[in-house]
Formats: C-alpha cells, structure tokens, sequence
C-alpha cells in the first residue's frame, strides 16, 4: 500500500502541470485542491514518517490557501513548494544526518568506505542546489511566463534535468569507485 501511494504521488505529480493546463478553464482550484489533499492524506497515513506528516501539511496548507481564494492561478505554485520541501529535507539531512543520499546509498551497501561518505555528500549537496534551482526557475515561471512555458518547464524540462542529474551522478560515481579501486 505505502508503494502504490508513492506511486500515485509520483504519477500525479508528473500529470500535475498538465492537468493543471488543460483544466485550467474547467476546473476550479477547490477541486484540484481536493485532489491533492486526499492524495497527500493517504500518503501520510500509509508512511507515518515525520517527513511525510510535515510535508502533507505544508501540501494540506496550500490546498486550504487554494480553496479561500480560489484563485486558479496559484495552482501553478505547486511545483515551486514541493521543490523547496524537496530542499529543505536534503539540507536538513546534511546537517542532522545521515545525508539522503547516504541513507540511500546504505540501503545497498551497509558498511560504506570513507571516501564514499564523503561522495554522497557532495552528491546530496548537488541535490540541495538543483532543488534550489529548479524552484526559482519554476517560481519565475510562475510570475512571469506564459502558462504554455510553466507546462513545458515543469511538465517536461524539469523531469529531463532529474534524469540528467541521475546520469551524471552515475557516470562521476564510476569514475570515483574506479579510482578508488586503483588506489
């Protein structure tokens, strides 16, 4: 059940920015409102973690702040706070560790060396700035674009950016365990 739910919040925050598009004239921000929040309830109540409690309630904030002024417009911050929550939890991990990515990378290999410590810190570093990045571009995209612009960064060039984030952190870490086993 905890997957599923984590998946439904991936698909839907994929879907999010074109249903938000192509809604956009038909339906209101109550209704969008309604969805997220009962997806973001279940989540929470399917993974009890701190984590997820505080971010379904900055996401249950923001549909209340939606469904008050009922201003569809404000649909399209939704990106801009999942990216910022999204930073906030790296950067707290950085200084109330283990780091994310350390804690990922453990699920796979338990007993880390040193030097891939202090890999996986630089890495959840580089998360926290992409994080920061991707919400000021979404956020200025939301002030100061085109709807059709908003929809095709955060619909589409968001997601190949992550991809591309992914593909590169794999390629350094060959490198890195590659000179590591050398030495």
């Amino acid at each position: 059940m905890k997957r599923l739910l984590g998946a439904l919040i991936i698909i839907s925050g994929i879907a999010y920015p074109f249903a938000v598009y192509y809604g956009f004239e038909q339906l209101s921000a109550e209704f969008f409102a309604g969805m997220l929040a009962l997806i973001w309830l279940a989540r929470s109540i399917a993974a009890p973690e701190v984590k997820n409690h505080l971010m379904t309630a900055v996401v249950l904030i923001f549909c209340v702040v939606l469904v008050i002024f009922k201003n569809p417009v404000l649909l399209h911050w939704y990106p801009v706070i999942i990216n910022l929550m999204l930073l906030a939890i790296f950067l707290v991990s950085l200084y109330h560790g283990p780091p994310i990515i350390e804690r990922l990378a453990r699920l796979h290999e338990a007993d880390l060396p040193e030097h891939a410590i202090s890999y996986v810190r630089k890495v959840t570093q580089a998360w926290v700035v992409f994080f920061f990045c991707n919400a000021m571009i979404a956020a200025l995209l939301t002030l100061a674009a085109p709807r059709s612009w908003w929809l095709l960064y955060n619909g589409f060039i968001a997601y190949l950016l992550i991809g591309l984030m992914f593909a590169i952190e794999w390629l350094v870490r060959q490198r890195v365990k590659k000179n590591h086993e050398l030495d």
